[in-house]
């Protein structure tokens, strides 16, 4: 029976879990401690395995079933006592001997050292259980009472029990003494990694010297010889495990060189730990000496190692590949694509071992491996050969000599293939070629752009052309610098041309920057100083007309000189490059957020002011034109008087500010008021001049007159309210006269102008109310949606409409004129005011009241549509009684007179038939006239035929009921004529019956 952590090990993953340098001492001790636990668990579950195998395998030596009271002399003095406990003796030697013959026989289950360690720890148990029952009394008592009757047995008996006994004593003193070395060789078999291995191996050695002092059984070769050649099958193992070469070079490079170099290490620690080992045994001359087959011990791992440093040294090849063919390479040839071929071919050298078909590691595979190696070596020579040939070419074509040089420099201080290293540093030579090619390059693109240098944003024509120099300088002169570092070069007879050459360049470049200086300096100082005499505004029309025109309407900008902006840029570059400059510019310069400050004030109030003036309308700017005169004479001072080198200039920016403030807080009012003005003529543009009733419900409309009388009414409800609008825009204006100029009489000759701007404003609004109004209810008119109805009544011999046509035209009229005629209720105003004109006499003492009325009524737009809405009032009407033209083919029904067609018909004596006939045509009309619809929409009209149906029928009943009594009357006496000739013929039988 096994536990179920009995099996419990260590992950694989701990096997290869590598100690790469440089990680945290923290992740150490956390790897110890895991393992520590796990090692710990591992012996914990194999202990109770053992314990459940003797539990459950034990070997009972089975009791005698006899008494075993008495005396010993007593029992073996009874022969049948006697004889059953030696067959019981015999069945325990026959036991006895099984199990340590079977034991024998065992071997242990693994290669590994601890496989030792349990096979000895497996013999201890069993063979201690067998031990330990022969002690047991009953047994005692038994092999007592066989010895005391002199049995034949005595003579079997103690060679068994002895041998029990020494391979007992054996079994406890190997497992005893084995378990010293057990925590070593748990840590190499699952120790974390090879470090821990590595550290294992000399305490290790030391604990296998003390075992082989001690021990009685393990002071020998035979034993110490296989103990220690499965510790090297374990080490071997190990390797053989970590270092797979199938996935070793898809690793990182440095990873995989640590991880094999570790291997190495490991394999040679132990011979090495050996061999130590045994050199103080021998120097101690008091232990017996070590002198095992090293060939068992050391011929794997010896070869292994060999194998690993192989492994390492074709890492190693790569990784001065990858060094040499790296992006600086890349940077300076400016051929990556081949760079990429070459290193796909360093990648393919490792393709081979990937995938080979033997173990590395054995021994019998040698000879395979070393094909393998010659191969790679000579793939190496052939890609040094490619590299060396490819850097010949490249540094022929090289795109910058600096970072070649400086790539040449890295080869010297890194590790890369000694053939392709000793090639690169011949290449001095190439690099100064390059070098040379660029001193052209930028002389070439100096010359080209003397006269129009590129510059950096921000920078300023002088200062900015001579930072464009000493760029194209710095970029030869860095370069040249770097050279130095290695003395050899520009000392070579090609050192010093190029040193000529880039001084030369250099004077040149010199001569352009002093040029540029000079020239800039005198022209500072003959201009600087008129410049500061500028006045700090200057003054347009905003009609671009002369300055010295009327100031209304002026423009003021800035007069702060773009010369004099750049003469302080240049002054403040220049000198951070390193040149004196004029004391003046420099003092200047030192000003220059002082200036800022000045002309960003100016600039903010100047927008304002253009803001304010930009709000107001042509009627505002009359207005306030003395408001404005009074503000620009507080500017005059900036455009007449001040300069760049005022003291005052702050002060002028304070004063600006405070005219601005309070000219602009008149200017909102002026504002607040016109849009008070403005929402008032809104509401009265916005007012419906047509509101009519809602449906009665979905079949009824209003009537013709109930429908115009309702608009009317409305109407006159909405002139109330527009008239009080109307009325309250008087007094908004005599407030503005007060805002302006402190009068409140509604009459003031200043703002005339704007008594006219608001009345002509109001004119417009009341045309747009009008003309809205009208065209709204000409859309009305001429909509789907039927608005109001007419009756349709049948007044013989005519059918017509209730009300009539006449009537519906002259409603409509009225209300189209009455619509425009509410304007009378807008009195004008008096000729420069804002109050309304009295009523005035006219012709025959007719009082007259002027109002807008007599302009609207005027207007082309108004009377085209005020026409324009009967007539399609009356369109509407033609087509409808077009249509009740259809029923005029019942008119024979009223237009006959009934009495008369009766009475002719009647004398003719017409038959049943031709009665028939009559009532069934009648009878039709009656049925019908009431399947015609009832109802026609026409537009905005709706016509109602229901009751003109109705009067059709009943004129069609009448002829019915005409006929019937006509009918009556016929059938009446034609039946009394045929009576009275039944009872003549009646009387005429009787009377010759009598005679009979």
């Amino acid at each position: 029976m096994t536990l179920g952590v009995s099996s419990a090990k260590p992950s694989d993953s701990f096997l290869y879990d590598i100690d790469l340098p440089g990680e945290p001492v923290e992740y150490h001790s956390v790897q110890l401690i895991r393992d520590e636990f796990l090692m710990n668990l591992q012996k914990f579950a194999n202990s109770i395995q053992r314990t459940m195998q003797q539990l459950e395998g034990e070997i009972k030596l089975e009791m005698p079933s006899i008494s075993l009271e008495g005396e010993v002399s007593n029992l073996a003095a009874d022969p049948d006592t006697v004889e059953t406990l030696e067959q019981c003796v015999i069945n325990w030697l026959n036991q006895i001997s099984a199990a340590v013959e079977g034991q024998l026989k065992k071997t242990p289950q693994g290669n590994g050292p601890l496989a030792e360690i349990e096979f000895w720890r497996e013999r201890n148990a069993t063979l201690s259980a067998l031990y330990e029952q022969t002690k047991l009394p009953t047994v005692r008592k038994v092999l007592d009472v066989i010895r005391e009757s002199d049995s034949l047995l005595v003579a079997n008996l103690q060679p068994v029990l002895a041998e029990l006994f020494k391979y007992h004593i054996e079994a406890s003193d190997n497992v005893r003494f084995l378990s010293t070395v057990e925590r070593h060789f748990k840590n190499i078999t699952h120790g974390a990694s090879f470090q821990v291995v590595l550290d294992t191996i000399p305490s290790m050695m030391s604990a296998l010297r003390m075992v082989w002092i001690i021990s009685r059984h393990y002071n020998k070769d035979e034993r110490m010889i296989p103990l220690m050649e499965r510790v090297a099958w374990e080490i071997a193992d190990r390797v053989c495990r970590v270092v797979n070469l199938r996935t070793l070079f898809k690793e990182n490079r440095t990873s995989a060189q640590h991880k094999t170099l570790e291997a190495k290490n490991t394999l040679k620690m132990w011979k090495k730990a050996y061999f130590d080992t045994r050199a103080k045994i021998e120097a101690s001359g008091r232990e017996a000496r070590w002198e095992f087959d090293r060939k068992r011990l050391f011929e794997r791992t010896d070869y292994m190692a060999s194998i690993c440093q192989d492994l390492y040294d074709i890492l190693q090849v790569m990784e001065e590949f990858y060094n040499i063919f790296g992006p600086e390479l890349k940077a300076v040839t400016g051929d990556p694509k081949r760079i990429d071929d070459v290193l796909c071919r360093v990648d393919s050298l490792v393709t081979p071992m990937e995938n080979l078909t033997f173990d590395p590691f054995s021994n019998k595979s040698a000879q395979y491996w070393k094909f393998v190696m010659d191969d790679f070596k000579i793939e190496v020579l052939v890609i040094e050969k490619e590299a060396k040939n490819f850097i010949d070419e490249s540094f022929k074509t090289l795109r910058s000599a600096e970072a070649a040089f400086d790539m040449l420099l890295k080869f010297k201080h890194i590790r890369s293939r000694e053939a392709v290293n000793r090639q690169m540093m011949m290449k001095f030579n190439d690099i100064l070629a390059q070098y040379c090619k660029e001193i052209d390059i930028v002389n070439k693109i100096f010359v080209k752009n003397l006269e129009n240098p590129p510059l950096y944003k921000n920078h300023p024509p002088v200062a900015g052309s001579i930072y464009w120099e000493r760029s194209l300088f710095f970029r030869i002169k860095h370069t040249i610098l770097r050279f130095q570092e290695v003395e050899e070069i520009l000392d070579s007879e090609r050192g010093q041309e190029v040193k000529q050459k880039y001084l030369e360049v250099g004077r040149t470049m010199k001569d352009y920057e002093d040029h540029k200086y000079e020239q800039w300096k005198e022209t500072t100082e003959q201009v600087l100083p008129n410049l500061m005499k500028k006045s700090l505004l200057t003054k347009t029309s905003a009609n671009n007309e002369e300055a010295s025109t009327l100031e209304k309407g002026a423009i003021f900008v800035i007069n702060f000189s773009p010369a004099l902006k750049e003469i302080i840029h240049e002054t403040k570059y220049l000198e951070q490059l390193g040149f004196p400059v004029p004391e003046l510019a420099r003092n200047i310069a030192l000003q220059e957020d002082k200036f800022l400050r000045y002309t960003d004030g100016m600039q903010r109030m100047l927008d304002h002011y253009h803001m304010l003036i930009g709000t107001l309308n042509e009627a505002e700017t009359l207005l306030l034109d003395d408001h404005s005169q009074e503000l620009v004479r507080v500017f005059r001072s900036g455009y007449k008087r001040l300069n760049w080198n005022s003291l005052g200039i702050a002060d002028y920016i304070s004063r600006c500010k405070q005219a601005i403030g309070k000219f602009e807080s008149l200017v909102h009012q002026i504002h607040k008021n016109s849009k008070d003005i403005s929402s008032r003529l809104t509401f009265i543009e916005s007012v419906n001049l047509f509101k009519y009733p809602a449906p009665k419900s979905e079949e009824e409309l209003p009537g013709v007159k109930e429908f115009f009388e309702y608009i009317e009414r409305e109407r006159a409800r909405d002139i109330d309210h527009m008239v009080r609008w109307y009325l309250a825009i008087g007094p908004l204006l005599t407030k503005v006269e007060g805002l302006v100029i402190h009068t409140n009489t509604g009459r003031a000759p200043k703002l005339s102008a704007y008594y006219e701007y608001w009345e002509n404003r109001i004119y417009e609004v009341l045309v747009r109310l009008i003309l809205k109004n009208l065209q709204s209810f000409n859309s009305l008119v001429l909509g789907n949606i039927p608005l109001f109805q007419a009756e349709t009544i049948l007044t013989a011999p005519e059918i017509i409409l209730h009300p009539n046509t006449n009537e519906i035209d002259k409603l409509c009229v009225n209300c189209v004129r009455n619509c425009v005629e509410i304007t009378k209720h807008f009195v004008r105003w008096m000729n420069g005011s804002c109050i309304q004109c009295p009523p005035q006499k006219g012709e025959e003492e007719e009082i007259v009241i002027i109002s807008f009325h007599n302009d609207i009524c005027v207007n082309p737009q108004i009377i085209e549509q005020a026409v324009m809405i009967p007539q399609n009032v009356h369109r509407l009407l033609v087509n409808l009684m077009k249509y009740l033209q259809r029923w005029k083919r019942y008119r024979p029904l009223w237009k006959l007179d009934k009495a008369i067609v009766m009475e002719k018909f009647a004398a003719k004596r017409p038959p049943c038939v031709a009665y028939d006939e009559k009532l069934q045509f009648y009878s039709k009309i009656a049925g019908d006239v009431m399947r015609h619809p009832l109802v026609k929409d026409e537009h905005c009209i709706r016509l109602q035929l229901g009751q003109l149906a109705s009067t059709v029928q009943e004129n069609a009943k009448s002829w019915v009921l005409s006929l019937g009594r006509l009918l009556n009357e016929s059938a009446k006496e034609e039946l009394e004529s045929l009576q009275e000739e039944i009872e003549v013929i009646s009387r005429c039988i009787t009377t010759q019956n009598n005679l009979f």
